[in-house]
């Protein structure tokens, strides 16, 4: 495995990070544990939950794999803030009384005392941002989160978090913006990836593999076993499956086939050879399947190659 800090900061986090989307809904207990523990293997650092992952049960299922494998430690740990799972509705809260409520519970149903990341998701108007900031810098002061980040705001928003957050003087800053990055999304290149240069902030890449679509599968057709064939699903996959992405799809198995890898290693190597990608972020049907992405961290992509990906999926 090979590791990146994230941003400008000390925080290290490997380059493939585990997310746990599906727990709780396509991986049951069992599963959950058998991934944390290929992910361990592999030398894997950093996994992403949130609150409302599996309608709140993937960090049930994380708490217990974590508690029962006793190795917390050699994990960072990254969940989101500002919106929790309320009688099976959503309820988004980024008040400060909110915040350090739902902070507690995550980390009672984590079965940790701290958090290594905690990425504020939500931005909400009704609520006076030095508020929410406030909660958020009692949280490293506190000891329950070591770095704060945020996950999914626009450029803006982001600038004006890392900006405000200064003010608090917690000795840290914002150090990291989640959002979706991948060869057939690349909206974040217009204003979100300039704006986190200039900050000296990481960037974390969810949806790495374009839902699964940059993998090939979809090129002859939709798997019975693949998430758009479930209704639940096909919604998140059916919008990358349009001509625009086929083409990119097109040219990734090519690139793939002369540099006799898979499709998905070329679509994580290409993220790597971005200097601000920390980590990128995938969800994994099977332990094997985590062991099959770690081995993309050995893949190098020719300039040549990621220059032409570059072009074709810019078009797109």
């Amino acid at each position: 495995m090979q590791f990146r800090r994230v941003g400008n900061s000390g925080l290290s986090v490997s380059i493939l990070g585990l997310g746990t989307l599906g727990w709780g809904t396509q991986v049951d207990e069992y599963g959950a544990l058998d991934q944390l523990k290929a992910f361990h293997d592999v030398g894997g650092t950093l996994i992403d939950s949130s609150p409302i992952y599996g309608s709140g049960k993937a960090q049930e299922l994380l708490g217990s794999s974590l508690a029962s494998s006793k190795v917390r430690d050699r994990f960072v740990i990254a969940s989101r803030a500002g919106v929790a799972m309320n009688a099976g509705q959503r309820i988004v809260d980024v008040s400060r009384s909110g915040l350090i409520r739902q902070l507690d519970a995550t980390l009672a149903t984590l079965q940790t005392s701290y958090l290594d990341l905690w990425q504020l998701d939500r931005w909400d108007t009704s609520v006076p941002l030095a508020e929410t900031l406030s909660a958020m810098a009692f949280a490293i002061s506190s000891g329950r989160v070591r770095h704060i980040g945020v996950s999914n705001l626009s450029a803006w928003q982001t600038m004006l978090v890392a900006s405000e957050f200064e003010s608090f003087r917690t000795g840290v800053s914002v150090v990291s913006s989640q959002s979706e990055y991948s060869l057939v999304q690349r909206r974040a290149e217009h204003e979100l990836v300039p704006a986190l240069k200039h900050q000296g902030m990481g960037q974390i890449a969810c949806a790495p593999l374009g839902r699964g679509v940059l993998t090939g599968k979809y090129r002859t057709g939709i798997p019975a076993d693949s998430r758009a064939a479930h209704a639940d699903w096909e919604p998140y996959v059916s919008a990358y499956l349009g001509a625009e992405s086929t083409r990119v799809v097109e040219a990734v198995t090519r690139a793939a086939d002369g540099l006799g890898a898979s499709s998905a290693h070329v679509a994580l190597a290409w993220l790597w050879a971005h200097e601000q990608v920390a980590s990128a972020v995938v969800g994994a049907r099977t332990p094997n399947h985590i062991a099959e992405l770690a081995a993309a961290v050995n893949l190098d992509i020719p300039e040549p190659i990621v220059a032409a990906l570059d072009d074709v999926s810019r078009e797109a």
